[in-house]
């Protein structure tokens, strides 16, 4: 995922600068996905802001919502981060950002893999 265009990457910006937007990335980024009330009590944030700053941090693909089943059939929204790695470059006076998140890195190596077997 490639993030060039400057409204976007200071879009991003913003929201990696938000304190609870960090800690909400990287709280869903240990030991597997979590609930919004998980990521409430292990950020010491309320539900209401665990929430804004998820729907904002999946606006960019930053992470993800994984809907699961209950064994009593209820069903509950888990979030992991998505987001593997960022890169800024500045050249020309231009800032320009990169974004791999986990999905593409597998497709990558899946598509690296299938190659070195001569596969299509």
């Amino acid at each position: 995922m490639q993030h060039g265009g400057p409204s976007d990457s200071t879009e991003i910006f913003q929201i990696l600068a938000d304190e609870y937007a960090r800690e909400i990335l990287l709280a869903a980024d240990r030991d597997g996905p979590k609930t919004a009330k998980a990521l409430s009590k292990e950020c010491d944030a309320s539900l209401a802001t665990v929430y804004r700053r998820v729907s904002r941090l999946q606006d960019h693909g930053l992470i993800e919502e994984r809907r699961t089943v209950d064994s009593d059939g209820s069903h509950r929204s888990e979030f992991e981060t998505a987001l593997e790695e960022l890169h800024i470059d500045i050249t020309d006076g231009q800032l320009s950002l990169a974004i791999e998140t986990r999905d593409e890195l597998a497709d990558n190596f899946t598509a690296l893999w299938n190659g070195l077997r001569g596969d299509k």
